[in-house]
């Protein structure tokens, strides 16, 4: 995270409860109309597959914390 969006965070975890969601859904409406693009017929297949495959136990799912280690470069363990 950047210097700037660190303070910026910092600075939005001083505002009450109701105000953080309110941006939240600000964001997250933003990005949706940065993107409108609905997923193709074959993403939806995608979905549907490994939809299938956690549903049948055949994938062990990832904690959100050990991709994101991963993904900047740690080992992805924790404790």
């Amino acid at each position: 995270m950047s210097p700037a969006t660190e303070q910026l965070l910092q600075t939005v975890l001083t505002l009450p409860a109701d105000e953080q969601v309110e941006l939240i859904e600000a964001l997250i409406a933003a990005l949706d109309e940065a993107d409108p693009q609905p997923l193709d017929d074959s993403w939806m297949a995608e979905i549907r597959r490994r939809s299938a495959e956690y549903d049948a136990g055949n994938v062990t799912p990832i904690p959100w914390p050990v991709v994101r280690d991963r993904a900047r470069g740690g080992d992805g363990k924790h404790g």
